[in-house]
């Protein structure tokens, strides 16, 4: 048995690398050495337990995830140091060999911090805790608020469809979930909080219902009756898994948003069928029109990897083709990164650096008319904003229910409140519409 009191007035500084979901966990694991008596760490002060969440996306990441746990290990001397996230499962033995490491955790036990802090007792050499990928079968519920004023909820987590060029399902498992009434009382929790926004994060969030026997539209009609919440947002759907029965559900529902981000990938069949995605852009485009038609404002992300293997410029072009023909409000633009242990790489077909390059620039090109028509399209109108707490200079900022970013003045009696305004003008510094007024 531990003996609690040792961790008493101790400091813990965290660093979260990668996407929502990670920022989630991490705010479990501060919240689980809370408990114990390790406070957050304030700026400048030198912290005694540091506890790093890693991303392994592409290899641009594992090389900042190295650079961030060094430079934590050097600005908080003799902390002790855990290091976890999908970096830790998939590659341990790179993190352990760095000076200064305690612990490093895999996807199975990153949320049993408390398990492996060994009285934060320092020893010559750090140890590696990680599961089979079979074996990652734990669903911890996880929420955090983000600097601004939503709460990001985690509802799934781990895939089953081991796409061609990801390594997802290999760093977190396959699918599972939390049951409906514990996200309900979560969402319940924020609300009590004074939370008004929520997002619904996961890997594969459409799968919902894996280990339940739920499914992702029963959690969407019981989270539209959580009151006290004023907006859900449904973060990344994979398209097969977004239903018209969903589309249309959240068209009248209370409390959903008019906001749907979907990964495309490719807008070339060939490329899609060669990274094994479990659609085609027919169906792509028919989602598109569904939402536009029931939503004709709603705001429509869209991510897009470029360079992929087998990318030729033939089916570049087909892709380019396709998202151009799409309405659709902005692109997520990600360069392909060759990842370790996929099978994208028995596919011959290299694109090289500078290829890649330019692809990245074309359609990004594309994002920033389609973003520019969006917005100027809701100029004048009115809509519901919740603005944020933090200030910029003089601004402030907020979105509207279909995702809008709304510049005002600053007002600190108005952050954490949705203001009915009017939208003005747009500032394409900042990509975002001015305000007219407000009620």
């Amino acid at each position: 048995m531990i003996d609690n009191s040792i961790f008493e007035d101790k400091k813990a500084a965290y660093l979260t690398l990668g996407c929502k979901l990670n920022f989630a966990e991490t705010s479990a694991i501060s919240k689980q050495l809370l408990e114990l008596g390790i406070r957050k760490a304030r700026q400048g002060e030198v912290a005694d337990v540091c506890v790093i969440n890693t991303c392994s996306v592409t290899e641009l990441a594992d090389k900042k995830c190295r650079q961030a746990v060094r430079k934590l290990i050097k600005e908080n001397p003799g902390a002790f140091v855990i290091v976890t996230g999908c970096y830790a499962q998939l590659k341990p033995e790179d993190i352990v060999a760095i000076e200064g490491v305690d612990v490093v955790l895999g996807a199975e036990q990153k949320l049993d911090v408390v398990s492996y802090l060994n009285e934060l007792k320092k020893k010559d050499k750090g140890t590696v805790c990680t599961s089979k990928t079979n074996n990652i079968k734990t669903f911890v519920p996880s929420c955090s608020q983000d600097d601004r004023t939503r709460y990001f909820l985690k509802v799934q987590d781990g895939c089953d469809y081991f796409c061609t060029y990801c390594t997802i399902p290999l760093a977190r498992g396959r699918s599972r979930n939390g049951t409906i009434r514990d996200l309900v009382k979560q969402a319940e929790e924020v609300a009590a909080k004074g939370g008004k926004e929520i997002v619904l994060t996961g890997v594969n969030i459409g799968d919902f219902g894996k280990t339940t026997g739920e499914t992702f539209f029963d959690l969407v009609k019981a989270l539209d009756d959580v009151e006290g919440i004023e907006r859900f947002r449904i973060s990344s759907i994979e398209p097969n898994l977004l239903t018209d029965e969903i589309i249309e559900y959240v068209a009248q529902s209370k409390r959903f948003a008019p906001h749907f981000h979907i990964p495309l990938q490719s807008g070339s069949d060939n490329v899609l069928s060669l990274m094994k995605r479990k659609y085609d852009t027919a169906l792509f485009k028919q989602r598109v029109e569904k939402i536009k038609q029931v939503m004709p404002d709603a705001f429509i992300g869209v991510d897009v990897i470029v360079g992929t293997r087998g990318e030729t410029d033939e089916y570049f072009e087909d892709a380019r083709q396709f998202i151009d023909s799409i309405n659709i409000s902005q692109l997520h633009v990600f360069t392909y990164s060759e990842r370790p242990n996929t099978q994208a790489l028995k596919i011959d077909f290299v694109v090289d650096p500078k290829t890649k390059h330019d692809r990245c620039k074309t359609l990004l090109d594309i994002s920033d008319r389609k973003l520019n028509e969006f917005y100027r399209s809701q100029q004048g109108r009115s809509g519901k904003v919740l603005f944020e707490h933090t200030r910029h200079d003089d601004k402030m900022y907020g979105f509207t229910e279909n995702y809008v970013k709304v510049e005002a003045d600053y007002n600190e009696s108005i952050v954490n409140i949705i203001k009915t305004v009017e939208l003005g003008d747009f500032n394409a510094s900042c990509s975002a519409l001015t305000l007219n007024s407000y009620e």
